[in-house]
This record gives C-alpha cells, structure tokens and sequence, in this order.
C-alpha cells in the first residue's frame, strides 16, 4: 500500500485537521491514509492543476496608493490564493 507522499512530510508534521482516534502526527496522517485505502482499494488523488498558497501581506505606506497619499501607517493582511494552471501558466 503506498502513501510514499506522507514520507515528505517532515518529521514534526502537525495536521491540523482533527480525525478521532488519530494523532494530528505524521504517522497519524500514515494511519489515516491507509485506513482509507483499505476501505476503498481504487481509491485515487487526481491533481486538478490548482495551487493554493495561505499568505500574509505586510507593509507600510509610503507612497500614494489607488488615490490614496501616503499615510506611514502599516498593514497586515491575511489571504488565501487558489491559482489554476494550464500550459503551465497560471490563468
């Protein structure tokens, strides 16, 4: 049974989606996988050409901004960003 990906994940991998009786570890996420490919043998992942990257924009103004003057003051902002590829660009 091969979950060869979970062997890329580091060894202080936290999982931070809950699953009962499961470690929020590595090898609990190895247990988690594997559980699910006893259950369901033809069970498959297909990448959907889609990357998601959680982000965190900081900064402080020091130049005009859509209209805006300069105010000095900073920002801080939080963001998920979900980017499809094809031809190898994202779109």
């Amino acid at each position: 049974m091969s979950t060869g990906f979970i062997d890329n994940l580091s060894d202080d991998f936290v999982e931070h989606e809950a699953t009962p009786g499961l470690a929020p570890t590595k090898e609990g996420t190895r247990q988690l996988f594997e559980t699910f490919m006893t259950a369901f043998p033809d069970l498959r992942f297909d990448p959907e050409d889609k990357v998601v990257a959680r982000i965190r924009v900081t900064g402080t103004q020091k130049g005009g901004f859509f209209g805006l003057p300069a105010s000095g003051k900073s920002i801080n902002v939080q963001g998920i960003d979900i980017v499809g590829f094809g031809d190898g660009l994202a779109q």
